[in-house]
């Protein structure tokens, strides 16, 4: 039976479109059929950190009943299936969001795993993501505000009927200023399911279009996304260790050999 799992945060900027994109790659190499369904028609951002930009098909075709969903699939990295939401004005006008679940319905029947990034917030686009699913993650940051925003998603996705997998923490810095694991479990009242740090890598595969769990799966973030995506279908994952003599290489590199 397909899994249907949205990827969901209350507050904006979090991460949640990085941790859904290098998730879907996750779950694809470990040989599970999937596709990642970008459901933010106003301001899509998936298919940028895919490198899966310009393409001439996207949701927001699908939405306004000019194309079929079959027609927004595209082959991603990994092996990974995306569908773009694209960024079109014209389109916005014409979108209707009840097409959404006639789109389910013939995804579901082609995969194993669909993964929804969600739009932000509590909007009738965001809504109408976090209803489409059977399962819901929440990606938050160890902050004040975006767990108060976290908070509100879970009630309203408890309210829909959507099984609360768990929370992501994003972008941990071990910061006395931040929540713990255990506080931020204490107030969602919702498992923490992987805690990703904050990483630099992340913005340099950014850069280049590319899943940061292929671009550098050494990276803490990397590890700590194929761990979620382990623990998601049952699977067994050993982090991979980064190269010690490349960080002591570059450290040398950075201090005598790269000034001005």
């Amino acid at each position: 039976m397909t899994r249907v799992i949205t990827v969901a945060s209350g507050k904006g900027g979090v991460g949640k479109t990085t941790i859904t994109a290098n998730l879907g790659v996750a779950l694809s190499t470990y040989g599970e059929e999937t596709i990642v369904l970008d459901a933010d028609v106003a301001m899509a951002n998936l298919e940028l950190i895919l490198g899966m930009e310009g393409k001439s098909i996207t949701l927001h075709d699908v939405l306004s009943g000019a194309a079929s969903i079959e027609d927004a699939i595209y082959e991603g990295p990994g092996g990974v299936k995306i569908i773009p939401a694209g960024i079109s004005l014209e389109g916005l006008r014409k979108i209707r969001l009840d097409r959404l679940e006639e789109a389910l319905e013939i995804l579901v029947e082609n995969t194993d795993i669909l993964l929804i990034d969600a739009p932000a917030g509590l909007e009738k686009d965001a809504l109408a993501a976090i209803a489409a699913a059977q399962e819901l993650i929440l990606v938050t940051t160890p902050e004040v505000p975006s767990i108060s925003d976290a908070l509100k998603t879970k009630i309203v996705a408890n309210k829909l009927g959507v099984e609360i997998i768990g929370v992501v923490v994003n972008r941990e810095q071990h910061d006395k200023t931040f929540l713990t694991v255990n506080e931020i479990e204490s107030i969602l009242e919702v498992p923490v399911i992987a805690v990703v740090p904050d990483d630099p890598e992340v913005s340099r595969a950014a850069a280049f279009g590319e899943p940061l769990i292929i671009k550098n799966p050494k990276s803490p973030t990397s590890n700590a996304i194929m761990q979620l995506g382990a623990d998601l279908i049952g699977e067994q994952y050993h982090p991979i260790e980064p190269d010690k003599k490349g960080v002591i290489s570059k450290l040398v590199e950075g201090l005598l050999g790269r000034r001005g």
